[in-house]
Protein backbone atom coordinates (compact mmCIF):
# COMPACT_ATOMS: atom_id res chain seq x y z
CA UNK A 1 0.00 0.00 0.00
CA UNK A 2 1.76 3.36 -1.40
CA UNK A 3 1.46 6.15 1.38
CA UNK A 4 -0.31 9.41 0.79
CA UNK A 5 1.83 11.24 3.52
CA UNK A 6 5.60 11.78 2.91
CA UNK A 7 8.26 10.30 5.79
CA UNK A 8 8.71 14.17 6.60
CA UNK A 9 5.30 14.93 7.32
CA UNK A 10 5.09 11.98 9.60
CA UNK A 11 8.23 13.19 11.30
CA UNK A 12 7.58 16.46 11.65
CA UNK A 13 4.08 15.34 13.65
CA UNK A 14 6.21 13.16 15.56
CA UNK A 15 8.74 16.09 16.69
CA UNK A 16 5.70 17.20 18.74
CA UNK A 17 5.29 13.57 20.81
CA UNK A 18 5.22 14.69 24.47
CA UNK A 19 6.30 11.70 26.45
CA UNK A 20 5.99 11.43 30.64
CA UNK A 21 7.85 13.78 32.32
CA UNK A 22 10.78 11.52 33.81
CA UNK A 23 11.59 10.84 29.74
CA UNK A 24 13.58 13.68 28.09
CA UNK A 25 14.19 12.81 24.12
CA UNK A 26 16.75 14.16 21.52
CA UNK A 27 16.68 14.01 17.93
CA UNK A 28 19.85 12.48 16.51
CA UNK A 29 21.92 11.37 13.67
CA UNK A 30 19.88 8.59 12.23
CA UNK A 31 21.81 5.81 10.32
CA UNK A 32 21.81 6.39 6.67
CA UNK A 33 22.53 3.23 4.92
CA UNK A 34 19.96 0.73 6.17
CA UNK A 35 16.95 2.70 4.07
CA UNK A 36 16.38 5.71 1.98
CA UNK A 37 14.97 7.44 5.06
CA UNK A 38 15.65 7.58 8.16
CA UNK A 39 15.01 9.48 11.75
CA UNK A 40 16.44 8.96 15.61
CA UNK A 41 15.88 10.07 19.06
CA UNK A 42 17.32 8.93 22.47
CA UNK A 43 15.86 8.85 25.76
CA UNK A 44 16.90 9.20 29.05
CA UNK A 45 15.05 8.04 32.13
CA UNK A 46 15.31 9.36 35.50
CA UNK A 47 14.32 8.39 38.03
CA UNK A 48 11.84 11.41 38.43
CA UNK A 49 13.86 12.92 41.42
CA UNK A 50 14.86 16.58 41.18
CA UNK A 51 18.57 17.70 41.62
CA UNK A 52 21.31 16.09 43.84
CA UNK A 53 18.54 12.85 44.06
CA UNK A 54 18.39 12.38 39.97
CA UNK A 55 19.96 9.68 38.83
CA UNK A 56 19.95 8.26 35.03
CA UNK A 57 18.13 4.49 35.47
CA UNK A 58 17.58 3.46 31.28
CA UNK A 59 18.47 4.81 28.04
CA UNK A 60 17.30 3.67 24.61
CA UNK A 61 17.77 4.45 21.34
CA UNK A 62 14.71 4.35 18.42
CA UNK A 63 15.19 4.59 14.65
CA UNK A 64 12.46 4.82 11.89
CA UNK A 65 13.50 3.21 8.55
CA UNK A 66 11.36 4.14 5.86
CA UNK A 67 12.40 2.36 2.22
CA UNK A 68 9.52 3.20 -0.12
CA UNK A 69 8.51 -0.15 -1.64
CA UNK A 70 10.00 -2.30 1.41
CA UNK A 71 12.85 -4.88 2.05
CA UNK A 72 12.27 -8.46 1.83
CA UNK A 73 12.83 -9.58 5.73
CA UNK A 74 10.04 -6.15 6.90
CA UNK A 75 6.53 -7.06 5.55
CA UNK A 76 6.01 -3.51 5.36
CA UNK A 77 7.91 -0.20 3.77
CA UNK A 78 8.84 0.93 7.55
CA UNK A 79 10.77 -0.55 10.37
CA UNK A 80 11.18 0.62 13.88
CA UNK A 81 14.48 -0.70 14.93
CA UNK A 82 15.36 0.02 19.09
CA UNK A 83 17.55 -0.87 21.72
CA UNK A 84 17.35 0.06 25.35
CA UNK A 85 19.51 -0.72 28.63
CA UNK A 86 18.17 -0.71 32.11
CA UNK A 87 19.81 -1.19 35.56
CA UNK A 88 17.92 -4.29 37.43
CA UNK A 89 18.57 -5.70 41.04
CA UNK A 90 20.66 -8.35 40.94
CA UNK A 91 17.84 -10.88 42.15
CA UNK A 92 15.89 -10.14 38.80
CA UNK A 93 18.97 -10.66 36.28
CA UNK A 94 19.21 -14.07 38.18
CA UNK A 95 15.77 -15.23 37.03
CA UNK A 96 15.99 -17.61 34.35
CA UNK A 97 12.48 -16.04 32.65
CA UNK A 98 14.11 -12.34 32.14
CA UNK A 99 14.42 -12.35 28.87
CA UNK A 100 11.24 -14.06 28.13
CA UNK A 101 9.49 -11.07 30.38
CA UNK A 102 11.69 -8.68 28.45
CA UNK A 103 10.53 -9.94 24.55
CA UNK A 104 6.86 -10.41 26.12
CA UNK A 105 7.23 -6.31 27.73
CA UNK A 106 7.68 -5.52 24.09
CA UNK A 107 4.77 -7.74 22.82
CA UNK A 108 2.70 -6.07 25.42
CA UNK A 109 3.74 -2.48 25.10
CA UNK A 110 2.77 -2.48 21.17
CA UNK A 111 -0.76 -4.44 21.99
CA UNK A 112 -1.44 -1.92 24.95
CA UNK A 113 -1.44 1.15 22.99
CA UNK A 114 -3.31 -0.49 19.60
CA UNK A 115 0.13 -0.50 17.96
CA UNK A 116 -0.32 -2.68 14.38
CA UNK A 117 2.96 -4.16 13.58
CA UNK A 118 4.41 -7.11 11.74
CA UNK A 119 7.56 -9.08 11.52
CA UNK A 120 9.06 -8.24 15.12
CA UNK A 121 12.18 -9.88 16.18
CA UNK A 122 14.72 -9.30 18.88
CA UNK A 123 17.05 -9.96 21.59
CA UNK A 124 17.06 -9.15 25.13
CA UNK A 125 20.17 -9.42 27.25
CA UNK A 126 21.04 -9.68 30.75
CA UNK A 127 24.73 -8.15 31.89
CA UNK A 128 25.72 -8.38 35.17
CA UNK A 129 29.52 -6.56 36.00
CA UNK A 130 31.66 -7.07 39.19
CA UNK A 131 34.63 -4.24 40.46
CA UNK A 132 38.01 -5.38 41.23
CA UNK A 133 40.73 -3.84 42.78
CA UNK A 134 40.58 0.48 42.81
CA UNK A 135 36.91 0.02 41.17
CA UNK A 136 35.55 -2.10 44.22
CA UNK A 137 34.46 -0.38 46.28
CA UNK A 138 31.90 0.08 43.56
CA UNK A 139 28.50 -1.74 43.95
CA UNK A 140 28.22 -5.29 41.58
CA UNK A 141 25.65 -3.95 38.77
CA UNK A 142 23.21 -5.69 36.84
CA UNK A 143 21.25 -4.43 33.30
CA UNK A 144 19.11 -5.32 30.80
CA UNK A 145 19.37 -5.07 27.27
CA UNK A 146 16.74 -5.16 24.74
CA UNK A 147 17.13 -4.75 20.98
CA UNK A 148 14.34 -5.20 18.75
CA UNK A 149 12.96 -3.94 15.65
CA UNK A 150 9.40 -4.62 14.26
CA UNK A 151 7.48 -3.79 11.10
CA UNK A 152 4.84 -0.93 11.94
CA UNK A 153 1.80 -0.80 9.76
CA UNK A 154 1.16 3.02 9.34
CA UNK A 155 -1.75 4.28 7.00
CA UNK A 156 -1.89 7.66 8.52
CA UNK A 157 1.10 9.60 9.82
CA UNK A 158 0.04 9.82 13.09
CA UNK A 159 -0.41 6.12 13.18
CA UNK A 160 3.11 6.14 14.58
CA UNK A 161 2.27 7.44 18.12
CA UNK A 162 1.09 4.28 19.26
CA UNK A 163 4.61 2.76 18.26
CA UNK A 164 6.20 5.77 20.15
CA UNK A 165 4.35 5.23 22.90
CA UNK A 166 4.56 2.13 23.46
CA UNK A 167 8.55 2.08 23.51
CA UNK A 168 7.77 4.76 26.21
CA UNK A 169 5.65 2.52 27.79
CA UNK A 170 7.89 -0.29 27.28
CA UNK A 171 11.78 2.02 28.68
CA UNK A 172 10.02 3.23 31.94
CA UNK A 173 8.59 -0.54 32.41
CA UNK A 174 12.26 -2.17 32.36
CA UNK A 175 13.35 1.18 34.59
CA UNK A 176 10.92 0.36 37.28
CA UNK A 177 8.65 3.61 37.14
CA UNK A 178 5.26 3.10 37.86
CA UNK A 179 2.73 3.18 35.35
CA UNK A 180 0.77 6.74 34.73
CA UNK A 181 -3.03 5.36 35.19
CA UNK A 182 -5.14 6.54 31.70
CA UNK A 183 -6.39 9.44 31.76
CA UNK A 184 -4.05 10.86 34.58
CA UNK A 185 -1.08 13.31 33.77
CA UNK A 186 2.01 13.75 35.16
CA UNK A 187 2.55 16.97 37.01
CA UNK A 188 5.86 18.37 35.50
CA UNK A 189 6.33 18.98 31.95
CA UNK A 190 8.05 16.66 29.64
CA UNK A 191 11.57 17.77 28.85
CA UNK A 192 13.17 17.59 25.67
CA UNK A 193 17.11 18.37 24.41
CA UNK A 194 17.41 20.56 21.37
Amino acid sequence: MKSTFTFEEMIDLLRTFTPRNEIILEEVPAPQKLAAYSFAFTADISNGSLGDAEDEVASGRFVILHEPGGQDTWEGDFRCVTFMRADVDSEMQEDPLLPEVGWNWLLDSLNATGASYNAPSGTVTRVSSASFGKLSPRNDESEIEIRASWSPVITSPDDMFAHVQAWCNLITEVAGLPPVPEGVSTIASARRRV
